[in-house]
């Protein structure tokens, strides 16, 4: 990619041989056991890889979100659930304290999250308000101490070994106007759930959250009051470019073991890659990947310029989501019996591909925040 600076090439062959020679060869164990690599990830943190965009006066190595895109695409290239947990740590946790945390805040939290001392939750998602978050029904009440929240999330990722909680609940009325965000640890009214169930994501920590009159100080209030859904929107334009660079990385995975599975199994006298029914599906893949990154590296260089990138990481999740889909499809139909075998990682990748239509909002949401861009007022 013409785009990338040498420095960006360097953070990308680091993650890319971590990725390869820590991740890759223990990837099908640890999905098959549901295991969580809490010391890998803390590994990551050590080499400045689990929150490249953290400021070095925080304890991170102030990189760029481009470097960020670069780096959870290549683990996820070995493995997307352990992708997850750098991405909620970046794009989820550090990045809205970033952007509205006061400066006891960031001194607070950031420099413990930017080594792996602890992990972050991003806790917007309930039971009945998914897509539509102005709903929340978690409730913050104000007392003469701080604040008590009381409610339920869902669908939390890093929720089960996270100590740091970016909490979005409702200090006023109803509507988006009444929603605040709070950054808290762990505390008495505060019960995590068990591991939710999934199709994918093996590697991945994802529970429900329920609050009990959990108190939280005056002081833990994430920016101003009734703005946590600006905040909250602003945290997933970014976060949503994240998701595109890790379906690229999901996408790359199926497409090396098409084509390496192609090249050497042979059948009617030699290597099924001389078919053209083998050939042109994996072709398509390989143009549309190739789109899909330029958009998802588009979007953070907008970003990284501090431009508008709102529209943009909306197109590059759509799209980079949609070629992850087809890519691990074309991957099992390559393979065939044995693509549906757990023998391969293909029908691992097929698992771990469609989540990335669905979380950080869903393929529909991000069609309606461009046709929003498009259309401004007329589309609402």
């Amino acid at each position: 990619m013409l785009t990338l600076s040498d420095d960006h090439r360097e953070v990308q062959a680091l993650a890319r041989e971590f990725a390869a020679g820590e991740i890759a060869p223990r990837a099908a164990e640890w999905n098959a056991t549901h295991h969580v690599p809490m010391d890998l990830l803390r590994r990551l943190g050590e080499l400045g890889l689990l929150t490249p965009s953290v400021p070095e006066q925080y304890g991170g190595p102030g990189l760029d979100a481009t470097s960020l895109c670069l780096v959870v695409e290549e683990l996820a290239r070995a493995d997307a659930g352990t992708a997850v947990a750098v991405a909620v740590q970046n794009g989820l946790v550090a990045a809205p304290l970033l952007r509205a945390g006061t400066e006891a805040q960031k001194q607070e939290w950031l420099p413990h999250l930017a080594t792996g001392q602890v992990f972050g939750c991003y806790a917007l998602t309930e039971p009945d308000a998914g897509s539509d978050t102005a709903a929340l029904r978690t409730r913050a009440v104000a007392a003469d101490d701080g604040w008590r929240i009381s409610g339920a999330k869902q669908w939390i990722s890093n929720g089960g070994f996270a100590e740091v909680f970016v909490v979005f609940a409702r200090t006023g009325g109803e509507g988006a106007k009444g929603v605040s965000a709070f950054i808290t640890g762990p505390g008495p009214g505060l019960e995590v759930g068990p591991e939710i169930p999934k199709l994918g994501l093996h590697t991945s920590s994802t529970v429900g959250l329920s609050f009990d009159q959990l108190h939280v100080g005056p002081d833990a209030m994430l920016g101003a009051e009734g703005e946590g859904l600006k905040l909250a929107l602003a945290t997933l334009d970014g976060g949503r470019i994240t998701v595109a660079a890790q379906a690229c990385g999901i996408a790359q995975a199926a497409l090396d073991l098409a084509v390496r599975y192609a090249t050497d199994r042979e059948a009617f006298g030699g290597p099924i890659a001389r078919f053209q029914g083998v050939q042109f599906p994996v072709a398509d893949v390989a143009a549309q990947l190739d789109a899909a990154r330029l958009l998802t590296l588009h979007a953070a260089a907008l970003r990284d310029a501090g431009k508008p990138h709102g529209a943009a990481g909306a197109k590059a999740k759509l799209f980079a989501s949609s070629v992850a889909v087809k890519a691990a499809d074309v991957a099992v139909q390559t393979l065939g019996g044995y693509g549906y075998s757990a023998e391969y990682d293909a029908e691992r990748l097929y698992r771990d591909a469609k989540i990335t239509e669905l979380y950080e909002g869903t393929s529909q949401i991000q069609r309606i925040v461009i046709a929003r861009d498009l259309f401004g007022d007329a589309a609402r």
